[in-house]
């Protein structure tokens, strides 16, 4: 199938681009623009679009199964959660969530649908992600959600596909504990039980009590944690785009790739007592000779991208004219023997 080299989208207000999808038939993109979701055609002309998101709409994965795009969506009360209900001009006394949404994509067909009466959005709640946010100093430094993708299990990438949620972690320098991202696998079969319309007035937290498999990737500390996850069949590699690190006995890469070919191994989590299941990195990119940490410098994935299929991926940049946010999907090719990993198409 042949791909369009760029589709570029303009003039949103509702903050920059988080996360790009594409259907199973490449008919349309999705993004979410912080507060609002738009669908498009593939020449980037508006077909529809989600409004009255008071919370932080992230990453955003296209679901083979059930032909629905499912988004991280949070809710919280620091500075990103404020600077948020600013932005919108709200005052909305919103409770501390964390969901995971799914968008019935085929209903959305006209321009600010509403996110909460229309019939085009529901919930699930993270119970495991507010525990870790709430706990005293977020525990391993949980900001929050934002990297969704489907995925097999690390292991076994011929078995059945998960969802994948991996948590924001807040930068600091001075502690010792926040130096894994922290991914959560959960089996969607039978979330219809949890699944409701949101009413931010009054936030449901109906979902599961804990995620089926909770995963560590040793990295060092990133800004915010994973922004962006995508999972390739071609390499059955798991991508993951960070805003970089600033502490300076890391690599500070802005992306890190998981094998999935290998196993998760159980063993004690550096600088603390826990016992975490470690995803493994690929060795793709470059070593740091200090840390033995895998990455690839490349400027993309942060805002969006996507597995198109025998190497493919579409990567968001996302520009700012006149107040307002827009962005250029690029097409491009992976290599394991690029040591920037992608060349544009």
């Amino acid at each position: 199938m042949m791909f369009k080299n760029n589709i570029k989208i303009s003039g949103i207000a509702t903050g920059h681009v988080q996360g790009i999808a594409v259907d199973k038939e490449r008919k349309y993109m999705c993004y979410s623009f912080t507060t609002s979701f738009i669908k498009t055609d593939m020449d980037g002309n508006i077909i529809g679009s989600v409004t009255g998101l008071a919370g932080h709409l992230g990453c955003i994965a296209y679901n083979y199964e059930d032909g629905k795009v499912y988004g991280s969506l949070e809710y919280k009360h620091d500075v990103i959660g404020c600077g948020i209900l600013k932005s919108i001009d709200n005052d909305i006394d919103i409770t501390d969530g964390f969901y995971v949404v799914a968008f019935d994509v085929e209903k959305i067909n006209r321009l600010d649908m509403d996110a909460e009466n229309d019939g085009i959005m529901v919930a699930v709640h993270l119970n495991e992600v507010l525990d870790d946010y709430k706990a005293e100093g977020h525990r391993y430094g949980c900001s929050g959600i934002d990297g969704i993708t489907f995925a097999p299990v690390p292991g076994n990438c011929e078995g059945k596909k998960y969802l994948y949620v991996a948590y924001g972690i807040y930068s600091d320098t001075q502690r010792k504990d926040n130096d894994y991202q922290v991914i959560l696998r959960y089996d969607i079969e039978g979330w219809n039980e949890f699944a409701k319309p949101l009413n931010q007035s009054n936030m449901h937290k109906q979902g599961p009590k804990e995620p089926d498999s909770k995963y560590f990737v040793y990295t060092g500390n990133t800004t915010f944690g994973v922004q962006n996850l995508e999972y390739d069949e071609a390499t059955k590699c798991m991508f993951m785009a960070v805003y970089k690190g600033e502490k300076k006995e890391f690599p500070n890469y802005p992306m890190y790739v998981v094998d999935m070919q290998k196993d998760a191994i159980k063993e004690k989590l550096i600088n603390t007592d826990e016992i975490g299941e470690v995803m493994q990195l690929a060795e793709v990119g470059k070593r740091d000779e200090v840390t033995g940490i895998w990455g690839i410098e490349f400027l993309y994935g942060a805002t969006g991208m996507i597995s198109l299929g025998d190497g493919y991926f579409y990567f968001s940049r996302n520009f700012y004219v006149d107040d307002l946010w827009g962005t250029d999907i690029g097409l491009y090719k992976f290599s394991k023997n690029n040591p920037n990993g992608w060349s544009v198409i």
